[in-house]
C-alpha cells in the first residue's frame, strides 16, 4: 500500500480539516497521496488508476459524486462519514487514522457493489449514458401533476404507472429514495434492480425486483410539464414525452473497503435508521 487518494467535499470545513489529518498520517507512514474535490470527476478518474485506496471524506452525496469519477478503475474505496446518516461512509471521522492503518496493513476485505447504467434515448436519436451507484429516477416536472410512465422488463410490459415518478435502484441504493417510496431494502452484495413507483395512483403493483440480466425500459407517455431524470440524486436531466430510459447492469462493480471489525450491514441498518428524524 503506497498510494492513497482523497476525494472531499470542498464546502465542508470539517472535510478540509480531516484531509489535513489524512495527509499528516500518510506523510508519517511513507504513503504517497493525491486529493481532489468530489465533483472533479476527470481528476479522480485519472488518479484512480494505480491507487491502492480512495478515501472519500463527506456524506453519502459526496461519496456518490466521487464514485462517478472512480468508475471502472476498481480502486478500493472507503467512505469517512462527515454527513448525518452515512450508509455509504462507514468510518466515522474520529476513527480516520485507525482506518488508514488497517488498510495499509491489509486488515480489510473488499465488497463489490453492483452498478447500473441509465441510457436516455432522445427523440432526435441522441443517446446519453450515465453510470449510477444508487438509482435512476424518472420524476414529474416543476408542476405538481402526475406523470404516466410505461415500464418494460426485457420486453415484457410490467406496468403503466400514473405517479410522481419511478425509481430503479441498486441494492446499495435500496436504503435511499427507493426505500422512501416503499421498496424493499436489499443486501448490498446482491446484483438486482428494484423498480418502484413513487406515490402511484390506484396501482396494486408498487415495487418489483429484477435480476441483473434484465433491461428495464421507462417510457414517458404523459406529462403536463415534462419530466426530470435524476442520476444518484446528484445530476438532473430534462425528459420529454415519448423519450425512453433504458437501465441495465454494468459489468464492473465499485469495490468498497470493509474493514475488519466493521459493523455488519443489518446492525448498521438499525443503527443508521435510529439517526433519522421522526
Amino acid at each position: 500500500m503506497s498510494r492513497f487518494g482523497f476525494a472531499f467535499n470542498p464546502t465542508n470545513s470539517q472535510a478540509r480539516a480531516t484531509l489535513e489529518r489524512a495527509r499528516a498520517w500518510c506523510a508519517a507512514n511513507g504513503v504517497e497521496t493525491w486529493d481532489a474535490e468530489a465533483d472533479d470527476g476527470d481528476r479522480i478518474a485519472a488518479e484512480s488508476v494505480g491507487s491502492d485506496l480512495i478515501c472519500v471524506l463527506g456524506g453519502d452525496g459526496t461519496f456518490l459524486r466521487a464514485a462517478r469519477g472512480i468508475g471502472d478503475s476498481q480502486a478500493p474505496t472507503l467512505g469517512v462519514n462527515l454527513g448525518r446518516v452515512g450508509f455509504l461512509a462507514k468510518v466515522e471521522t474520529g476513527d480516520l487514522e485507525q482506518a488508514l492503518a488497517k488498510v495499509a496493513g491489509g486488515d480489510f476485505a473488499l465488497e463489490d457493489r453492483f452498478r447500473i447504467e441509465a441510457s436516455l434515448l432522445r427523440s432526435d436519436g441522441e443517446r446519453v449514458r450515465h453510470a449510477c451507484l444508487n438509482e435512476v429516477v424518472v420524476a414529474r416536472g416543476p408542476r405538481v401533476r402526475m406523470i404516466q410512465v410505461e415500464v418494460e422488463v426485457s420486453g415484457s410490459h410490467l406496468a403503466t404507472w400514473v405517479s410522481d415518478g419511478v425509481v430503479v435502484a441498486t441494492p446499495t441504493g435500496s436504503t435511499a429514495y427507493s426505500f422512501s417510496a416503499g421498496g424493499s431494502v436489499l443486501d448490498p452484495r446482491l446484483r438486482n434492480m428494484i423498480i418502484t413507483s413513487v406515490a402511484g395512483y390506484l396501482s396494486p403493483l408498487r415495487s418489483v425486483v429484477a435480476g441483473e440480466d434484465h433491461v428495464v425500459r421507462l417510457i414517458l407517455r404523459q406529462a403536463v410539464s415534462g419530466a426530470t431524470i435524476s442520476i444518484d440524486g446528484q445530476w438532473d436531466l430534462p425528459m420529454a414525452v415519448g423519450e425512453t430510459v433504458e437501465v441495465r447492469a454494468l459489468p464492473v462493480p465499485l469495490r468498497m473497503v470493509e474493514l475488519s471489525g466493521s459493523t455488519p450491514f443489518y446492525d448498521l441498518l438499525r443503527t443508521k435508521a435510529s439517526l433519522l428524524p421522526y
